[in-house]
């Protein structure tokens, strides 16, 4: 079994009220982000790959399309802008591409990351 994980990176900003941090983060403000999207399978004999890594990059584009330089409060369907529904909102416009496990959102700047795993059932 073999995992592959591919990134991007995108600028945003947001607001976020009623949180311990106060007036800091109720303020609209802006973060580097980086999403990593894993993969987990078996190489295809015929291609060696896990995955034909431009399906991905086609997705994950689309994904860094609609959140790139955008105010995050304003995304429709992410809901309250925290790394946490970041991951959830990257898997579910991704997973399609293939058996993606997890999809990781880090804030460098602030040495913090958020895992979604997907839906358990």
């Amino acid at each position: 079994m073999w995992e592959l994980t591919k990134s991007f990176r995108f600028e945003a900003a947001h607001s976020l009220p009623g949180t311990t941090f106060g007036a800091a983060s109720e303020e609209i403000h802006g973060h580097s982000f980086r999403a990593e999207v894993t993969m987990r399978g078996t190489p295809d004999p015929a291609t060696g790959m896990v995955l034909d890594l431009g399906l991905l990059e086609r997705s994950m584009a689309e994904v860094q399309k609609t959140l790139d330089h955008k105010l995050l409060n304003r995304v429709a369907a992410l809901g309250p802008p925290t790394l946490e529904n970041l991951s959830r909102f990257i898997f579910e416009r991704v997973q399609h591409a293939g058996t993606i496990t997890r999809v990781s959102v880090h804030r460098d700047s602030c040495n913090e990351s958020c895992t979604y795993y997907g839906p358990q059932g």
